[in-house]
């Protein structure tokens, strides 16, 4: 299956997927662009080849998944971003919450590593001398984690962490100003 797949066979890759708290969208047998980025943060947490194709490899791990652990237990929620694995994991009680595949900044422009608070957000477009975001979290001068209309599988960004404009849609609610965010490799 790969993006335009339709069918009962991709409502079971987005049951499943769901369950596993990667972010997928609307479970509703559409292989879209959501489902697409599901796929490749899914691929990146395993340790796959990351093409967005759901084959034979990506369906056996899907049987018997790696299951992400947070590196901080806050009972609170908080965000954990893997520069590694170019992943972002919402977390709270001390476990993963929900997966989001995102694009951080590329080596010439890296994200920068820590521990952070979200310290504003804008609920719109921001114009930035790098390009727009999307409901942007800004977590340490002016870096964010915000929507982009240009979210690769590599690290593409100018050292903010890119996730889908859809994807930051279903994030928004659930991210707020003092919650605790750490970045990481």
């Amino acid at each position: 299956m790969r993006l335009g797949s339709h069918g009962a066979a991709v409502v079971a890759l987005q049951d499943r997927l769901t369950t596993l708290h990667y972010d997928v969208g609307p479970v509703d047998g559409d292989f879209g662009r959501s489902t697409l980025h599901g796929v490749c943060a899914f691929q990146k947490v395993q340790g796959l080849r990351v093409d967005g194709v759901v084959g034979p490899r990506t369906w056996a791990a899907l049987a018997a998944p790696r299951v992400p652990q947070p590196r901080h237990t806050l009972t609170a929620s908080a965000v954990e971003i893997d520069l590694t694995r170019r992943v972002v994991y919402l977390t709270k009680g001390g476990a993963v919450t929900r997966i989001v595949d995102a694009s951080p900044g590329k080596a010439s422009t890296p994200t920068v590593t820590g521990a952070f608070t979200i310290t504003r957000r804008i609920d719109g477009w921001r114009r930035s001398p790098l390009g727009l975001l999307w409901r942007p979290n800004y977590f340490h001068e002016g870096y964010a984690l915000h929507g982009s209309t240009s979210v690769p599988t590599y690290a593409a960004s100018h050292g903010c962490v890119r996730v889908t404009v859809p994807a930051m849609n279903r994030l928004w609610p659930t991210l707020s100003v003092g919650e605790r965010l750490w970045v990481y490799r």
